[in-house]
């Protein structure tokens, strides 16, 4: 197995770095991969105490620094060391000066300011949790998305997920013996959709969940029989309404989340009014 010495250098939270790194590296198997995680580098005084870091750990530079003077002294530093140093956004901000015909303004953690959207994202999350499982139902209708599914669908983190872009979530259990509020066939403003997933990953999970809890890992909560009437009965109810599904057994959240997104703009494609031609 490789060994490799990756620094992420960013002016900002980093958070955009993170997902770069974590989306490269997933591409690659055997690779034993130590990260050096500098946030905030907004100083020469504090590059310079992480160039000391990169010289004994040579490595991969990846980093995000809009400030030229700290920039430049990255570059020549890793240059001098024989590190290749990569700026993942310069592409993109390439293209974009191209095209719109202005420079970007070079402003660090400009993406997170506390704009309205990063508001209506708070309040979106607020909202998801609040609305978790089942609860305050008499609400729903001020919803953008209703997820519905059996017991252990991925349905409370794909909520949160969704809430960190900004869609109010609610979700449901969907239980044989306790059917949903009525008012759940009667929503008009938010897009329901019912999660599935197959038999088999549905008992492993809800066995590692009773093991976690230390409870008894053999009851009918996880017998093949009744999940597969569950599973039978969730899909029934969807078909019945017409509700788009997902089966999450193969997917992230994150890959659920997206597909979701998918369905939310497409239906306000279908809304929306059509120019004529």
């Amino acid at each position: 197995m490789m060994r490799l010495h990756l620094h992420l250098l960013s002016d900002s939270t980093g958070e955009t770095l993170e997902n770069i790194a974590k989306a490269a590296l997933a591409q690659y198997d055997d690779v034993e991969t130590v990260r050096h995680f500098w946030p905030m580098v907004r100083t020469e005084a504090h590059l310079e105490r992480i160039l000391q870091e990169i010289a004994q750990n040579p490595g991969l530079v990846v980093f995000t620094l809009v400030n030229p003077a700290t920039r430049r002294i990255l570059e020549q530093r890793c240059l001098a060391l024989g590190l290749p140093a990569v700026a993942p956004l310069d592409p993109v901000n390439d293209a974009l000066s191209g095209l719109l015909g202005q420079q970007a303004k070079a402003r660090p953690g400009r993406q997170h300011v506390l704009d309205a959207a990063y508001f209506a994202r708070v309040d979106a999350i607020q909202w998801t949790i609040a609305h978790d499982d089942g609860i305050a139902s008499e609400e729903w209708e001020e919803a953008d998305i209703v997820l519905a599914g059996v017991s252990r669908s991925s349905k409370t983190p794909t909520s949160i997920y969704l809430a960190n872009r900004g869609y109010k979530t609610a979700n449901i259990p969907i239980v044989v013996e306790s059917p949903p509020p009525l008012n759940l066939y009667k929503l008009a403003n938010p897009l329901i959709v019912g999660l599935t997933t197959s038999a088999d990953r549905l008992i492993q999970v809800r066995r590692n969940r009773l093991l976690s809890l230390n409870q008894q890992p053999d009851t009918s909560y996880v017998e093949e029989e009744a999940v597969m009437r569950e599973l039978a009965f969730a899909r029934r109810m969807f078909a019945d309404n017409g509700w788009p599904v997902i089966d999450v057994t193969r997917r992230s959240i994150e890959e659920t989340a997206a597909a979701i997104i998918a369905l939310c703009n497409q239906r306000r494609a279908d809304a929306a009014p059509k120019v004529e031609s």
